[in-house]
């Protein structure tokens, strides 16, 4: 089972302004391919976002923009499973930027490894990434988007694996299904409920 792990960093609020992109490719054994770079975003950046990744203007004054890398980004990203940790921001600058471009949408499945976190390890104190990159011994450069990207990975693969390395059957015990991304729009991954356990209170 191969599949592609992804992370963007943002220059501000708008979902069409990545100005970093981390991706990993594996399976459920190892970590067998990686890509970075930074994106010029064409657009301003918040002093927010700075705050978070620690990218500025700067940094991306050379840098290729999402257009220019999109034919790469394919490649990684078409026909593929892509898993994300909050997949629905990542997803969504996916398609706020190609909508920007005038860029045709690519086929691809995507699960989100933030909601598997929340079924698999439902007892953490929260799913935020470094959460769970702790509860697993994982140590990394939060909000760098390789990091993030290979992280998001990590945790697929540990939660994968408590399954035999069969997705089907993660996505059994989940009751979830993949999205996916197509010529014309999108489909959200699908979550059943389950039954929560009652709190007792002393």
């Amino acid at each position: 089972m191969q599949f592609t792990s992804i992370d963007f960093e943002t220059a501000n609020a708008k979902r069409h302004s990545p100005c970093a992109v981390g991706i990993v490719v594996a399976n459920e054994h190892e970590i067998i391919d990686e890509y970075y770079t930074l994106i010029n975003p064409l657009m301003e950046f918040s002093s927010f976002n700075i705050a978070i990744h620690g990218i500025t203007p700067s940094d991306i004054a050379s840098a290729p923009t999402f257009a220019e890398l999109w034919p790469t980004l394919h490649k990684y990203l078409a026909d593929n499973l892509v898993i994300a940790h909050n997949a629905s921001f990542d997803m969504s600058v996916i398609r706020n930027t190609l909508d920007y471009f005038h860029l045709a949408y690519p086929e691809l499945d995507y699960l989100c490894t933030a909601n598997i976190s929340r079924r698999v390890w439902p007892d953490l104190s929260n799913h935020k990434l470094n959460t769970v990159a702790a509860h697993h011994g994982i140590a990394f450069d939060h909000h760098h988007a390789l990091e993030d990207a290979r992280v998001a990975a990590t945790v697929f693969q540990h939660a994968v694996n408590q399954y035999d390395g069969i997705l089907d059957s993660l996505l059994a015990y989940c009751k979830m299904s993949k999205g996916r991304i197509f010529e014309h729009g999108y489909t959200a991954p699908k979550m059943r409920r389950t039954n929560q356990r009652k709190r007792i209170y002393f």
